[in-house]
């Protein structure tokens, strides 16, 4: 089995666990491969994903190899692997919308032009381009995804900016013959997977959901970034619907990130809470919350996605890929439960479904 040569579109906390992620499980084998929804998946390892090309505007990580650039500031996760120096240089990437007004004082930018962005997915010989801009980067986002098309790579868009969802886009990957896969990754056991289930639990059992909301806290640049409102019309929008399309009737609703804070570091706080009523229009409220270390929370799952997307290219499958988006992301072609999306996924991994 060959490996799957990615490029990184932003070098920030998940890009590092991602990358760290790889190599932890490269050393660790088959015998200790928690965390991962299988260790091979379709004939791939962790360690068969290899970072060829990366880019990212931060003057701090541009011209350092990937191995070092992942540590740098205001990078803050916690570190869980030494990465050998891999011979991929971070590259100076288009700036256009990525810095809102609360990073331009931590994250450094030159005025050095940026490189030719396809020509270096290209010359790296890349199948898929990774997209980690921040949140509230849609010309960016799009920009990339033009690039990927024109250096014939497939697209997985981790963030909340609709790609892989939105119709336009759909045929010009598929005009290209290419896969894309989106949007917004959905953590591995985060606010909207957790929040998801409950909803869908209490559907399936009878109890009519009258309202229900979610927050959450954190302390990296994302959060930072976050506290511009402007920027979060598709991040709410993509953590709504995937709850709301849970139930089959109007939930009262309220969802989205809530405050910066600072000495939480990479850490995610997040609290759901549901009100309803069941047997004898009884009421019932549902408290919950959970705590993790947010860029790692990606890492698994962007594993599973750039290994169904390198499935889908060796079958020459094109377009919207609806099982893995279904599987990995907020925002998908089409909102599914949890359990449905998991079965349809490893159906199209054991090639029993067509995407």
């Amino acid at each position: 089995m060959r490996k799957i040569r990615v490029a990184l579109v932003g070098v920030g906390n998940c890009a590092s666990a991602l990358v760290q992620g790889t190599q932890y499980y490269r050393l660790r084998g088959e015998e200790d491969s928690i965390g991962l929804t299988s260790y091979s998946l379709g004939g791939y390892d962790p360690g068969d994903i290899e970072f060829v090309a990366a880019f990212d505007v931060n003057t701090k990580k541009v011209g350092k190899d990937l191995s070092e650039a992942i540590f740098e500031k205001p990078n803050n996760t916690i570190k869980i692997s030494d990465v050998p120096k891999l011979g991929v240089t971070v590259q100076k990437g288009q700036l256009l919308d990525g810095i809102g007004k609360y990073l331009k004082d931590i994250v450094p930018v030159d005025g050095i032009a940026p490189t030719e962005v396809s020509d270096k997915i290209t010359d790296a010989q890349a199948d898929i381009v990774v997209n980690y801009l921040p949140v509230g980067s849609p010309e960016a986002t799009r920009f990339y995804a033009g690039q990927a098309i024109a250096a014939k790579a497939a697209f997985i868009n981790a963030m909340p900016v609709f790609i892989a969802s939105n119709e336009e886009w759909q045929q010009k990957f598929s005009q290209a013959s290419l896969p894309v896969a989106g949007d917004d990754v959905m953590s591995q056991l985060g606010a909207t997977v957790l929040h998801k289930t409950i909803v869908k639990l209490c559907v399936d059992r009878g109890v009519k959901v009258d309202e229900t909301y979610q927050l959450n806290l954190g302390g990296d640049t994302d959060f930072l970034n976050m506290l511009e409102e402007s920027r979060l019309v598709d991040k709410r929008e993509s953590k709504t619907s995937a709850v709301r399309a849970m139930a089959p009737y109007e939930i009262p609703t309220r969802i989205g990130p809530s405050d910066y804070v600072r000495f939480l570091d990479n850490d995610k706080i997040c609290y759901v809470y549901l009100k309803g009523r069941y047997f004898g229009n009884i009421p019932l409220t549902i408290d919950v919350k959970l705590h993790v270390v947010d860029a790692y929370n990606s890492a698994g799952i962007i594993i599973d996605a750039i290994r169904g997307t390198a499935l889908a290219l060796e079958r020459g499958v094109s377009g919207p890929l609806i099982s893995v988006s279904s599987y990995c992301f907020k925002h998908p072609p089409y909102q599914l439960p949890y359990e449905e999306a998991k079965r349809r996924f490893m159906e199209f991994v054991e090639g029993k479904r067509e995407r």
